[in-house]
């Protein structure tokens, strides 16, 4: 036994020792072939990404294909130098932390399917449009809901279930979509930027352990001041008037729904606690919420007409408010979203391996200073996807005190508004209201996105500075 301990510690010290040597030994290769090579690579693979919606091609393919070839360019130089192991330990590191964001992102995405199969969301759709509210009046009710619905589920789900409401109220009133989207679009990435789990971007900061989970609620006021202002401009453009109430005559809230909610909550304070309390990467406590619903998932099954039946689609389950499948709504996670996380991290990865990022960080934070380079940012952001973006900011890791962290999370978060493509929110709801709410409807209020983006800056600045 004292001699297997001894083996395995000499075994540890020495991955360890073998991992260290690796991560010392870096060729600057921003100005060889490979260097250039991966930059047209990346570039030319985020122009296809950007043109998602044109050419009707998944946005993980070019990243996916982009961030092997980086890869293989970057092990043949090290290769010709001798020094492949190098390139192991890099691709192992970014790995990892694409597996703790993979695992996290799945079991939320995975309650927020069953909580979409439970009919949880379309009974609160039911609910507001048998309410009779005016068009202002369900502006400023899809604005608000967007907007505290955005930090417990990810902004993309809460655009979209908003949108249905939005689209379902306003049948043969395109300008109130489209003004309705745009505040949507705001609402969603302004709420998602005080909270860990309204963003990837928030996300990842929280897993680096950068920002402890509550000093992110400083950033709420500034959420708030970036939210209403658009919206208080924007209302004006509502048109007068009230759509017809829609009667429901089923309820759509499916048995178990509610409960579903509650152990998503249940989750969430898991991976929190998991996190403040034992040190233990949020990532476990996610996992262990996934435990919940899987638990949750075996009552429902008994209690099922289908239960011992092991056919994909047994006979009466459509009718059986019990019948509850976990690994279907695994199946159903947004599996194109979760590999273009995976391109992007290992591509750009790859090139802040090659030494891009260093240069970019001692250019942008030593020339421009913290402040002027963390608003850039939020402006790149809306051009640029900004989860590559803030993992390039997370890998150059400047030398920043917490407030100016807090900024980059801030417009990193919010500054996606600004065009309709600068998030998942609003690229998601240009194909979900095609036609009606488009880049140039969006376009239009930049202007006034613009304000409300600058007065969360100062807000932040006024409050937290």
């Amino acid at each position: 036994m004292k001699r297997a301990i001894v083996l395995l510690s000499s075994l540890i010290a020495s991955v360890t020792a073998f991992a260290s040597e690796g991560a010392t030994e870096v060729l600057d290769l921003t100005k060889s072939w490979v260097g250039i090579a991966a930059l047209v690579i990346f570039t030319c693979a985020y122009v296809v990404v950007i043109l998602e919606e044109k050419i009707h091609l998944r946005k993980s393919k070019p990243v996916l294909l982009a961030a092997a070839l980086i890869w293989i360019c970057i092990a043949l130089a090290y290769n010709s130098h001798g020094m492949p192991e190098a390139v192991e330990v890099a691709i192992r590191h970014n790995f990892l932390e694409y597996a703790e964001l993979f695992f996290f992102l799945l079991v939320a995405m995975t309650y927020i399917n069953a909580m979409l199969e439970r009919g949880v969301f379309d009974e609160l759709r039911n609910w507001l449009t048998s309410r009779g509210f005016n068009y202002r009046s369900l502006f400023w009710l899809t604005g608000i809901l967007a907007f505290f619905m955005s930090p417990i589920a990810d902004n993309l789900t809460t655009a979209l279930i908003l949108c249905a409401v939005v689209l379902a109220v306003g049948q043969g009133q395109g300008r109130f979509v489209s003004v309705a989207c745009v505040n949507i679009v705001v609402a969603a990435n302004a709420g998602g930027a005080f909270s860990p789990f309204g963003d990837i971007t928030t996300l990842m900061v929280w897993q680096k352990g950068i920002i402890e989970f509550w000093t992110f609620f400083q950033l709420f006021i500034p959420s708030v001041v970036n939210f209403v202002v658009p919206a208080l401009i924007m209302q004006f453009a509502v048109p007068k008037g009230a759509p017809k109430p829609q009667t429901h005559n089923e309820k759509a809230l499916k048995y178990g729904g509610m409960t579903i909610v509650f152990l998503f909550l249940l989750t969430i304070a898991t991976a929190v606690s998991f996190h403040s309390l034992l040190h233990i990467p949020p990532v476990f406590g996610m996992m262990t919420g996934l435990a919940y619903l899987k638990f949750y998932g075996y009552f429902l099954r008994r209690k099922s007409n289908t239960w011992g039946v092991r056919t994909e689609n047994p006979p009466g389950a459509s009718d059986d408010p019990y019948n509850f499948d976990v690994f279907s709504k695994i199946a159903q996670a947004e599996w194109d979203t979760l590999f273009f996380f995976y391109g992007v991290i290992l591509a750009v990865g790859g090139l802040g391996f090659i030494g891009y990022l260093g240069l970019s960080s001692e250019y942008i934070y030593g020339e421009f200073g913290a402040t002027n380079a963390n608003i850039l940012v939020g402006v790149m952001s809306a051009v640029v996807d900004n989860i590559p973006v803030m993992f390039a900011v997370l890998t150059m890791n400047p030398d920043m005190s917490q407030f100016q962290w807090l900024l980059v999370t801030l417009t990193a978060g919010v500054g996606g508004s600004l065009l309709s493509i600068g998030s998942a929110a609003g690229v998601a709801l240009m194909g979900q209201a095609r036609g009606q709410y488009t880049f140039f409807g969006h376009l239009k209020w930049t202007p006034v996105i613009a304000l409300g983006y600058g007065l969360s800056i100062w807000t932040h600045f006024l409050i937290n500075g």
